[in-house]
């Protein structure tokens, strides 16, 4: 008599066909160490790197198998209700199947040449697909490999067939109810394996490189996470382009003068007038700070005192940009000194571009920390930062005692005070970096600073003259200013205060009319999304300065290593801000209409590819720029740095690797 279970065929088949998958997933994974593990690690070290594989191979697998309990819940199309159904999956898993172990195998051969997971950068080799096809063909026994995939496709298959008729041998006894529970059960946790985690963010590529080494990323990773993760990252640069255009760069970076090797690394050497304390170092990244809408400019609504002060006893560049519009791209540049040019997402998102060099890894005996009252999954921000500064600390919303206040984790006060007793704990210089976040919608004021901070109450009309939507928008901007001071006010408690430089650069700024306050080329041209302030602050060793120098935020890490007095190596677009040599300008990028150009001197210089059109604007005046000779130079001279600068970044993406 054969044996009832009482679950719904659909699903016992299901479960079979994933464990097969799995066990296929998990052999291949076996077989990229076994053959390719050059790194001397050994299982135990290794037993992370293989469960999060298994995440990852789960989350591939659960897609398959909720497209079969999808639509093979359709009764016309049901594994066990009639020929048709079954021979459309067996169709379909033929197909599945066999992907499965092209891609794998397409993968091995990637790895073997590069060292790295399939990613969609092969696809470029279909732009020359008659050279491809004769260097596959040259290269690779391509009749083995056919065959080797078509009967390993027939072997999986065989034990795919064979579990279907062990299920269709065993009838079900299902009730309508059991039915349905089991098949919202199967859904939930199949999305759970594809979500990948109890947490705000799902599992992502970037957790792979918060590992610690570019081999266990690789080893976690499976092909489909790494291909199908990059393929809408495809950054064409144009090598060609990039090399005609390298004598532009190099005039600029004190590079030689030559367009046969694409090498932009500097070897920088202690200069003159460096700190030789080896002070502490504490970058604040600070959220949406619009110059516009502070102090430092002479707005009406005086919305950043403390900073205003800050500012008047450091060095403070007022004429400082970001490169262009939004967190995730202003903590690349920073971090990176790279513009992130990437469309449409962000460089942070790409796992072709994880692999960064920073000149925060030249602090040597410096302890490197990171404070960040949310979650760095955010963005794929970990994966930028574990993966490329070495022996990093990171401490995120959960790792704080203080309350989570809204989406974005703890309150800026509270980050800054939880940061500030860590700091005040270390016994070797240091290297921090704080990202504050509460300046952002929903521009959450926690209840607990309410009777400290005074909210103030302005008429609509002032609000919106002096660049403000709301007063949620203003009182945010003012508790930013609160938290900034709260901060300071506790350091200088501090020993380490004495000896440590305190950076502010803001990520971006915010889109809006400046009104009078600026020309309206910085309201019309958008410069107010990326004007922000850039303060160098130690009472104790930086003279006060105001400094209308252009700069920008890929600057910040060079400048920062030469008032430092350490060596370092420079490989990006970033320069030191106080060597005597650097030629001031910011690169600018706006991703939403794909225009970049380039702020020198008094102009801002615009280029528009869809339409071909250039624009010259003035900064400084509400007079536009004539076709007189000099506005003529200066609209040339931007026009090459721009496009020189747009195609270096674009190459820089995927090509700054560390040094390993």
């Amino acid at each position: 008599m054969k044996r009832i279970i009482k679950l719904p065929t659909l699903i016992r088949w299901m479960l079979w066909t994933g464990f097969i998958l799995l066990i296929l997933f998990t052999l291949m994974r076996w077989g990229l160490y076994l053959f390719f593990n050059k790194q001397g690690n050994s299982l135990g070290e290794l037993s992370k790197t293989f469960f999060l594989g298994l995440r990852f191979d789960l989350r591939t697998i659960s897609i398959v198998l909720l497209i079969m309990l999808v639509i093979g819940s359709f009764r016309w199309l049901h594994p066990f209700v009639g020929q048709r159904g079954k021979r459309f999956w067996t169709i379909f898993l033929y197909i599945v199947v066999f992907l499965f172990l092209f891609l794998f195998v397409v993968d091995f051969a990637h790895y073997a040449y590069l060292v790295q997971r399939l990613n969609a950068s092969v696809l470029n080799y279909l732009e020359d697909a008659g050279i491809s096809l004769n260097m596959v063909w040259q290269s690779y026994p391509v009749i083995r490999l056919i065959l080797g995939l078509a009967v390993s496709t027939w072997m999986v298959m065989w034990f795919i067939r064979r579990a279907w008729r062990r299920v269709n041998n065993r009838p079900e006894r299902v009730t309508q109810r059991t039915r349905v529970i089991s098949f919202i059960i199967t859904f939930l946790v199949l999305g759970f394996f594809i979500f990948g985690r109890f947490n705000q963010y799902p599992l992502r590529w970037s957790d792979a490189f918060a590992l610690g080494n570019d081999y266990k990323a690789n080893l976690a990773l499976n092909p489909f996470e790494s291909f199908f993760n990059t393929l809408k990252f495809r950054n064409k640069y144009d090598e060609k382009k990039v090399k005609a255009l390298y004598p532009v760069i190099a005039q600029y970076y004190n590079l030689p003068a030559t367009d046969s090797v694409l090498n932009y690394e500097r070897m920088v050497a202690p200069r003159a007038g460096g700190i030789t304390s080896k002070p502490n170092i504490v970058l604040v990244i600070c959220e949406s700070f619009s110059a516009y809408k502070s102090s430092m400019w002479g707005n009406p609504l005086n919305t950043t005192p403390f900073f205003d002060s800050m500012s008047r006893n450091g060095l403070f560049f007022d004429r400082c940009f970001t490169p262009t519009y939004g967190t995730a791209r202003g903590v690349w540049a920073t971090i990176t000194g790279t513009p992130d040019v990437e469309v449409p997402k962000t460089a942070s998102r790409n796992p072709g571009a994880v692999d960064q060099h920073s000149i925060i890894n030249d602090f040597a005996g410096y302890e490197k920390l990171y404070f960040l009252g949310g979650s760095a999954s955010w963005a794929n921000i970990r994966g930028l930062l574990t993966n490329n500064i070495i022996d990093l600390k990171l401490y995120e919303g959960e790792d704080f005692k203080s309350p989570t206040v809204d989406v974005w984790g703890i309150s800026d006060k509270n980050l800054f005070l939880e940061s500030n007793k860590v700091l005040a704990e270390q016994s070797k210089p240091f290297f921090a970096v704080i990202q504050t976040a509460d300046n952002h919608r929903p521009y959450t004021i926690p209840q607990e600073d309410q009777a400290t901070f005074k909210k103030v109450n302005v008429p609509l009309d002032s609000l919106q003259k002096y660049g403000f939507e709301s007063l949620e928008e203003l009182n945010a901007f003012r508790y930013t200013d609160f938290s900034y001071r709260t901060f300071i006010e506790a350091a200088r408690k501090e020993k380490y205060f004495t000896n440590t430089i305190f950076v502010f650069i803001g990520d971006h700024g915010i889109p809006g009319n400046a009104g009078t306050m600026f020309p309206q080329a910085w309201t019309e041209q958008r410069l107010t999304s990326m004007h922000v302030p850039l303060l160098f602050y130690s009472p104790a060793l930086i003279a006060p300065r105001r400094s209308s120098m252009i700069s920008s935020q890929v600057d910040v890490l060079p400048t920062i290593a030469g008032l430092s007095n350490i060596s370092y190596t420079n490989t990006t677009l970033g320069k030191d801000l106080l060597d005597s040599t650097t030629r001031p300008f910011a690169f600018i990028f706006d991703p939403d209409n794909n225009m970049s150009g380039v702020v020198k001197g008094d102009y801002f210089f615009r280029h528009q590819p869809k339409s071909g059109k250039d624009e010259l604007f003035s900064i400084t005046t509400n007079t536009l720029p004539g076709k007189d000779s000099l506005s003529e130079a200066a609209g040339r001279d931007m026009k090459q740095l721009t496009e020189a600068l747009h195609e270096t970044a674009k190459y820089l993406l995927l090509n700054n690797k560390k040094k390993h």
